[in-house]
């Protein structure tokens, strides 16, 4: 663990200072996140199995980041990541259909079910939130499009991971964004993703606390700024949201904003 890296008591909710870990840190969300998380002054672990790619994009230097080569296929692996944690992020996902990414061993099981799972049950019962990213259709894998993008079960994996979470006594937030936009899709240059804000006029942020939403775009940006904005929202605490993005103003980086937005669903 690196040197002064360590667990913030915390009493209802997670704020700038905690520890949290992410899973799926150098995907397009995790790569916002992570960002903003250090940003905003948390203590960020991360757990990929590309410590060099991590590396590369959020720094080598950095004393509130800490970077483990782990599998998080291996449940031991994942149990040796937890030490300390006030918070977990699971963002890991695939494609919805075959291609080399399922070839390295990201397929639909393993990447939406298998690593989801070794997470879920590897925190422990004192971390604060449990925060997951999933899909919109999770809840409706039988109507169409979701029955074609179900075909290789994804959405299936993904809502049988939700209902684990759900059952787990861990606190959660869910977050089931429709199609994801916006980069960084393969960057690896941190000052591009910095930059890369191509939201244009879809700032604004529409939620629901069932899976009806999905015939429209959410934004990575959006749903990054979600994501660590619920940490320290109790409103937030176990629950489920579809998340879109939508042609209005919307909250930004305005704590307030997300937090009376969260409340007006509570």
């Amino acid at each position: 663990m690196a040197a002064g890296f360590k667990s913030v008591p915390l009493a209802a909710s997670q704020k700038p200072g905690a520890s949290v870990l992410v899973a799926g840190a150098t995907g397009g969300v995790g790569q916002r996140l992570t960002t903003r998380l250090l940003e905003a002054g948390y203590q960020v672990r991360i757990v990929t199995r590309n410590p060099e790619k991590a590396a590369d994009l959020f720094g080598r230097d950095n004393p509130n980041l800490e970077i483990l080569s782990h599998d998080l296929g291996n449940f031991e692996e994942v149990q040796a990541c937890m030490e300390g944690m006030d918070g977990v992020f699971c963002l890991v996902g695939t494609t919805a259909f075959p291609t080399d990414r399922w070839s390295r061993g990201q397929t639909a099981e393993q990447s939406c079910d298998v690593v989801p799972q070794n997470l879920i049950k590897a925190t422990p019962k004192t971390i604060q939130r449990f925060v997951m990213v999933t899909s919109a259709g999770v809840e409706r894998v039988k109507q169409i499009p979701y029955n074609i993008l179900n075909t290789f079960k994804v959405l299936t994996y993904k809502r049988k991971a939700e209902e684990t979470l759900m059952d787990s006594g861990l606190p959660f937030t869910i977050f089931r964004p429709d199609r994801l936009t916006d980069g960084p899709w393969t960057s690896t240059d941190l000052n591009t993703l910095l930059k890369a804000d191509t939201k244009g006029t879809k700032k604004g942020v529409k939620l629901s606390l069932q899976d009806d939403l999905g015939q429209g775009q959410a934004s990575r940006i959006t749903v990054a700024e979600a994501c660590m904005q619920c940490l320290a929202i109790k409103d937030t605490e176990n629950r489920a949201y579809a998340i879109t993005s939508t042609e209005d103003e919307g909250p930004e980086t305005d704590r307030k904003k997300w937090e009376q937005m969260f409340a007006s669903l509570a």
